[in-house]
């Protein structure tokens, strides 16, 4: 079920108009879709920051705007830099029958055994676009790495979609994998070898120590 946010029309985008409407506890907002003209709006900063933390960023919302009801995803937001607060929201109108394009989150759920024997995991995507109905859209990608030894990968192609979406990446790209522990003793050894070398060896004995 997609959750309701209300919102309320505004006649003008005036400085003035979007400071009174901020200092109010609201946010102004814009509703746009191919079949929807575009709205000026504001909705609740209190409401708006329950969606995203009870559904998150990509849930599906109804906007109630003058008695109509609008199937909408957050497309954009903005937030001041300093202070984290939200300063403006894009709302795009979608239709239930067709498919859209959105960016998920990329949870890695699992310990990796490579991690508990000195491995580095290293996540190269933190997001993935995929192509899915509206109604079906995920609140995070939840990938798993419990079987990942040192130097395993998993790649976009381990993902499991269950058929609800389709992932517009190649399945070669990695999502995360296991980097070998660094071999601080290669240092050592080099120092080693050295001492055992002549001392016309010139060229290692002029190489710049850190």
């Amino acid at each position: 079920m997609a959750i309701v946010l209300e919102a309320k029309e505004r006649t003008d985008k005036k400085r003035s108009t979007l400071r009174r409407i901020r200092s109010q506890g609201g946010i102004p907002a814009i509703l746009y879709g191919k079949k929807v003209e575009n709205k000026m709006i504001f909705v609740s900063a209190a409401e708006l920051e329950k969606v995203l933390r009870e559904g998150g960023r990509t849930s599906l919302l109804t906007l109630k705007v003058g008695g109509e009801d609008y199937s909408v995803l957050l497309r954009e937001m903005q937030r001041d830099p300093l202070r984290g607060e939200l300063l403006h929201a894009d709302f795009q109108a979608v239709d239930l029958s067709t498919e859209v394009d959105i960016d998920v989150e990329v949870r890695l759920v699992g310990e990796a055994p490579g991690v508990k024997d000195g491995g580095v995991l290293q996540q190269n995507l933190h997001e993935l676009s995929i192509r899915v109905l509206p109604a079906n859209i995920p609140p995070v990608i939840e990938v798993d790495i419990s079987g990942l030894q040192v130097g395993d990968t998993v790649t976009v192609g381990d993902v499991q979609t269950d058929g609800k979406f389709e992932i517009n990446h190649e399945p070669s790209e990695v999502i995360a994998t296991i980097l070998p522990p660094q071999q601080e003793e290669e240092i050592d050894s080099g120092e080693q070898q050295e001492a055992g070398q002549p001392d016309a060896a010139e060229g290692r004995e002029t190489t710049p120590e850190e």
